[in-house]
């Protein structure tokens, strides 16, 4: 999705950072768990924080990216005493801390975008703006590419991927134009989604579905409804008593799932607060960075010891 980067362009500043550290409220001694490293800019401004005394576990999936960004850390003098790089999807977030002798982090970030980096590499395939393979995949190595996904589906199921994936409203129509088809880069794929669409849709609206349909198919290749849902069920288990999570999205799905995760964790009496409102970036930053503009920030707060229930 172009609008989901974690940093922007050029600069490579994290998305709601000052909003992330308000609800975070990281302090010296703690630890935390950044569970999509990216570029790092959230995981440098987390350990600026927790210094003296923190540690900061950094977790992604791309094993293209995560040794460049662990090397950017270190360069800006974090060594293994305070951040650890870890290649691992977010759902792996609890044998991660395991492994590491934690009994859980006082911070837990989790950043859902894509990051700048991905986007502006067109060897990627995560953009339209560029010519490149039709690929979407977060870990190059692991089956499906997008290509070979919309190749052996059927139109109903990608009509249900479209809807599930980007609230799609032209689904129905695109699917039988695109499915089962094999289209071997992100222009061509692009071209058709506007090919099918009525002479009546204008330039807005078409390009609009064409990020929605890259959105979709990104979401689906990388299962990252399904990882998403599984970090929600760990992370209770994965926050210490009073600990802080926060969780960045760009995708209605994505809030929806956080959003009810964490009402129903209130209810139980797992968290002792969250966000009943939605955390927006500021007008400044959008106009800076038009990447934030669909960025949705919800947090909460793990109950203390004495009121923890499950």
């Amino acid at each position: 999705m172009e609008a989901g980067g974690k940093t922007a362009a050029g600069t490579h500043r994290p998305i709601m950072v000052d909003e992330v550290l308000a609800a975070l409220a990281p302090r010296p001694g703690e630890t935390a768990a950044d569970c999509t490293l990216g570029f790092g800019g959230h995981a440098a401004a987390l350990l600026g924080h927790i210094a003296p005394g923190g540690r900061l576990v950094g977790l992604d999936a791309d094993p293209l990216e995560l040794p460049r960004t662990e090397a950017r850390l270190r360069a800006r003098g974090f060594g293994p005493e305070v951040f650890t790089a870890v290649r691992s999807n977010f759902a792996g977030l609890p044998r991660v801390l395991a492994a590491l002798g934690w009994d859980g982090a006082d911070v837990i970030l989790a950043d859902l975008g894509v990051s700048s980096m991905q986007l502006d590499d067109p060897a990627r395939g995560f953009s339209f703006k560029h010519d490149g393979p039709l690929d979407l995949r977060l870990n190059p190595h692991r089956e499906p590419s997008a290509r070979a996904l919309l190749a052996r589906c059927a139109p109903d199921a990608l009509a249900a991927l479209l809807r599930d994936g980007a609230d799609e409203p032209h689904a129905a129509l695109l699917a039988p134009a695109l499915a089962g088809r094999d289209f071997s880069t992100t222009l061509a794929l692009a071209a058709a989604v506007r090919a099918a669409l009525p002479s009546r849709v204008d330039e807005r609206e078409s390009e609009l579905a064409v990020r929605r349909v890259f959105q979709a198919l990104r979401i689906a290749v990388n299962d990252e409804f399904g990882v998403l849902d599984a970090l929600l069920r760990a992370l209770p288990g994965c926050l210490r008593p009073g600990g802080r999570a926060a969780f960045l999205t760009f995708h209605s799905g994505e809030d929806r799932r956080v959003k009810h995760a964490f009402l129903e964790g209130q209810r139980a009496g797992i968290y002792a607060d969250i966000s009943h409102e939605v955390v927006r970036p500021s007008p400044a930053e959008v106009r800076a960075n038009p990447r934030a503009s669909s960025a949705k920030l919800r947090w909460a707060v793990r109950a203390p010891a004495a009121d923890v229930t499950s």
